[in-house]
């Protein structure tokens, strides 16, 4: 499987923030946004990812980043001329993902809760069988989102859900469940999305991408309930909501969170001279302070 971080546009609700950057090149708390949904996919098991952004940002990201050998990852980039819609990664990216599934994960989006893991292999293991998968959470502004409607099924205690119908930004949404910023789908989704017409908008939908693979039967959904979060830190409020969740999970647990180096480590993906030498570039800040521990055995999962 192939993953795409798309990390383009311009970041005007952050102006004047991200006059001179990147919005994913802010921080958050004490790591770049960008780490965040990195972590995301590697946690996917995903080893060669897309990072998709424009050309005053791209030298930036790629100078944070580098070719990923530090994650034990491969990062390949391209640059998007102009943003036109999320469906538009899966077309720029059709080379990149070849005859593979592919994941696509927005730069500022922030994925975090016990069980992430699991609910990741479920998504993949659909694309396996053809199908898309999408990831709901429950919010109280629900027309500000794509919206999911489904119905429940329980099975003993196990639950799953069958996806009734996606909207974008409706003014009457059908329920409260956003479609967060992650997205599964199977092998030959860049055809699927050469297939999606501007919107209203002027937009390549998403949405729409997701409506072709309900019509067709091939729709999935995963519900991240309680005791996970999900961040869209596309404003100054959800970026200062961030910070703080971020600062409160890791001063509460006393370890650092959606850390590249250490997933990479966990995984196997990089040995003990690789992680020093993480550690040893990041000097003696909290970050790499951490990353010695995880390299001295001081920190357990």
């Amino acid at each position: 499987m192939k993953g795409i971080i798309l990390a383009g546009g311009a970041g005007t609700r952050l102006y004047p923030l991200t006059i001179a950057t990147s919005k994913q090149l802010l921080p958050i708390y004490n790591k770049p946004m960008l780490f965040y949904p990195l972590s995301t996919l590697m946690l996917a098991r995903i080893r060669d990812i897309l990072v998709i952004s424009t050309h005053e940002d791209t030298p930036n990201i790629m100078r944070l980043l580098g070719d990923g050998s530090q994650f034990g990852i491969n990062l390949s980039y391209i640059v998007q001329e102009r943003p036109e819609g999320l469906a538009q990664a899966f077309t720029l990216g059709k080379n990149f993902i070849g005859d593979d599934s592919c994941a696509m994960i927005l730069g500022d989006n922030i994925f975090y809760g016990n069980g992430l893991g699991r609910k990741l292999a479920a998504a993949e293991k659909s694309t396996e069988n053809g199908n898309a998968s999408i990831f709901g959470y429950y919010v109280e502004d629900p027309e500000r989102f794509g919206i999911m409607e489904f119905l429940r099924k329980s099975e003993g205690f196990e639950e799953s859900v069958e996806v009734i119908s996606v909207e974008e930004k409706p003014a009457h949404p059908k329920s409260n469940y956003a479609i967060a910023g992650l997205y599964f789908y199977p092998k030959g989704v860049s055809e699927m999305a050469e297939q999606v017409k501007p919107s209203a908008r002027g937009e390549l939908e998403i949405t729409t991408l997701n409506e072709m693979y309900l019509q067709q039967g091939r729709l999935q959904a995963q519900l991240l309930g309680r005791g996970f979060t999900w961040i869209d830190a596309g404003t100054v409020d959800s970026l200062r909501r961030a910070t703080n969740f971020v600062c409160m999970i890791e001063q509460y647990q006393g370890m650092t969170i959606s850390a590249p180096e250490e997933i990479a480590y966990r995984l196997n993906w990089i040995d003990d001279v690789k992680l020093a030498e993480s550690a040893a570039k990041y000097g003696k800040s909290p970050y790499g302070e951490h990353l010695r521990n995880v390299l001295e055995g001081k920190i357990i999962l």
